[in-house]
């Protein structure tokens, strides 16, 4: 006769994976042999994790750009405030050869400014087809 001990753990061995297999995904014939929903699971997870690095580059990145702004505020602060250039007091004195050169050069140049600016004005008002 079977010890009853026997009996029963020889039962558990012949149960347990059969109640086991029971619970896991099985594929039925014609439906192909990877589970639909864990494969979507896996998808989401896989992305998921993608945004999670994503984000935590962007936040490194800010990080960076923060500690790079900090530093050049701190570099122009240490420089300190320039004084303004201040214009020349007074006008150097000319003599009256010089005041008629400029005066003329000054002329030439209006001149040469507003033939230019007439051949952009007639460019611009050309008749178009």
């Amino acid at each position: 006769m079977i010890p009853l001990r026997v009996l029963i753990a020889l039962t558990l061995l012949v149960t347990v994976p059969t109640v086991a297999a029971a619970q896991t995904w099985q594929p039925r014939p014609g439906e192909p042999a990877i589970d639909p929903h864990r494969y979507q699971a896996d998808q989401h997870r896989l992305q998921m994790d993608r945004l999670r690095a994503q984000a935590d580059q962007r936040d490194a990145f800010a990080r960076e750009l923060a500690m790079e702004a900090r530093l050049n505020r701190q570099r122009i602060d240490a420089i300190g405030p320039t004084e303004p250039i201040q214009p020349s007091p007074f006008r150097g004195l000319r003599s009256s050869e010089e005041e008629r050169g400029l005066r003329r050069w000054a002329s030439e140049r209006r001149v040469a400014i507003a033939a230019d600016v007439g051949q952009i004005d007639a460019w611009l008002d050309r008749p178009r087809d």
